[in-house]
């Protein structure tokens, strides 16, 4: 794919050696002079301009790319890169990264963010998945679909434990993308079993979630929920 990055910062730099290693085209955006540094990423397209910029990003050829990031740390600049991207240049992916928790309402789709990351809740989630056995844990947000990532971590006493997925009676609008079992990464098929403490990743909306924890977890799992968590959860 052919990838831009607005900002070249440690995280933006990071993301674009990351994609470069997976072998697609990145093209990172800096303003600022003293971060244009080409031999931190030499496989990437450097351009000195302001992301914020219409005239900049048709110089870049925005439209030509099937993803762009938004990975400043500022997030006002964040939004209007996204805003930009999907409005004036039709880019079918845009991602957005919150630098402040509570600016997380404002990365949505009006805004032209189909994906958000922000780092308080990817903290969050990561310590709630490594200690949350027997729970649904939300991982990222899809804003365009309303669908979430999540990951439940299967307790010996789930009611699927050593049956195959093709007997697990998923509810609509969720799918199993993912098992993580040990230090691998299964893709999902009907005859794979389920074994005690496995992770299961999610994509589901979040109208869903409760279904998918009930059929997971076993019914008593969602009111067990709200007693352990409190109604401020849901």
């Amino acid at each position: 794919m052919r990838i831009a990055i607005a900002g070249a910062g440690n995280v933006g730099r990071s993301i674009a050696t990351e994609l470069v290693d997976n072998g697609h085209q990145v093209m990172l955006i800096e303003r600022v002079p003293r971060m244009v540094r080409p031999e931190r990423v030499p496989a990437a397209e450097w351009i000195l301009a302001d992301a914020c910029e219409l005239s900049s990003l048709q110089e870049a050829d925005l439209s030509s790319c099937d993803v762009v990031v938004a990975a400043t740390g500022d997030d006002k600049v964040n939004l209007v890169v996204s805003l930009l991207a999907k409005t004036e240049f039709a880019v079918p992916r845009v991602v957005a990264r919150i630098n402040r928790a509570e600016n997380e309402w404002l990365f949505n789709e009006q805004w032209g963010v189909d994906v958000s990351v922000s780092k308080p809740r990817l903290m969050a989630a990561l310590v709630e998945e490594a200690v949350s056995v027997g729970d649904l844990v939300r991982l990222m947000t899809f804003r365009q679909s309303e669908a979430n990532l999540v990951e439940i971590t299967l307790p010996e006493t789930a009611p699927y434990v050593g049956h195959p997925v093709r007997e697990v009676p998923l509810p609509h609008d969720s799918a199993l993308v993912a098992i993580l079992r040990g230090k691998r990464v299964l893709v999902p098929t009907p005859d794979d079993p389920l074994e005690a403490g496995d992770e299961l990743v999610f994509v589901v909306t979040s109208e869903m979630e409760d279904a998918v924890r009930a059929v997971i977890l076993g019914a008593d799992s969602v009111e067990n929920t709200r007693k352990k968590r409190g109604p401020q959860f849901f």
